[in-house]
């Protein structure tokens, strides 16, 4: 997959508004992301999701409300800042998509390992979704602090003649995220959990559908957004000439 931009998705679907009164299991599947506050404050969404949030956080002696405003941050909005400067852009993509992957993929790790162990005799388990994951998870480490120690602040300054490198190389990486999503994809049937999935099971094909719909977001406003302008401004000193050999030493060089 070159970062596609046919299976692009401009903004989530608008979530519905949390509420007490929602099964904590409903949540734990509709809100990828909760998975991880649940487990935290030892909230069973899972063999015990079928009770409300208030019930199960009041049996834990919890604040429903407190829950629901750990819980709130997870609505994540798509939605560009306004006239998006590329030192606004770069931001956007930090927060919105850098520090969600490194939030996502652990939880999803944890989670697959769960399914493939629990779920193991199941002809439809997912064999191997934990290790692909974990190969994705350690990829876009590296690639992120690529991008967050040498090329973001190369481009927040303004970019320099030879910015093309690294963006290529960031490129070429985007194409193997791109393969590793098709993988994914592949091996959850396009995270579509299986009939009489668990909600562990399901709750984790949801977040493997919001780490798939970001990241092809992600590769899009970096492919397709931010890098084009810098990559044309570097390229631009070397229309004039397309030769070093030909003789022209800049503005004053002499005419034939």
């Amino acid at each position: 997959m070159n970062a596609r931009v046919d299976h692009l998705q401009t903004a989530h679907p608008a979530h519905a508004p949390l509420g007490a009164d929602q099964q904590i299991g409903q949540i734990a599947v509709q809100l990828p992301g909760a998975t991880a506050v649940f487990r935290r404050l030892k909230l069973d969404f899972c063999c015990g999701g079928q009770v409300s949030l208030a019930h199960a956080a009041a049996e834990k002696g919890l604040d429903a409300h407190a829950v629901l405003a750990e819980l709130a941050p997870l609505q994540r909005s798509d939605a560009l800042p306004e006239a998006a400067s590329p030192g606004a852009l770069i931001d956007h993509i930090l927060a919105r998509y850098h520090e969600v992957h490194r939030a996502q993929l652990p939880e999803l790790i944890r989670m697959a390992r769960r399914v493939e162990a629990v779920h193991r005799d199941n002809p439809m388990v997912p064999a191997g979704l934990a290790d692909l994951l974990e190969d994705m998870h350690g990829e876009l480490l590296s690639h992120m602090a690529k991008e967050e120690q040498v090329l973001f602040p190369m481009l927040k300054a303004g970019g320099n003649p030879f910015v093309g490198q690294p963006i290529g190389m960031m490129r070429a990486e985007h194409v193997d995220h791109g393969a590793a999503l098709d993988k994914l994809n592949a091996l959850t049937n396009d995270a579509t959990p299986p009939q009489g999935a668990c909600n562990t099971w399901r709750a984790l094909y949801a977040g493997i559908a919001q780490l798939g719909d970001d990241l092809v977001n992600h590769i899009h406003l970096e492919n397709n957004v931010l890098f084009p302008p810098f990559e044309a401004g570097a390229a631009a000193p070397s229309q004039g000439c397309g030769s070093s050999g030909c003789g022209c030493s800049g503005a004053g060089a002499a005419r034939p």
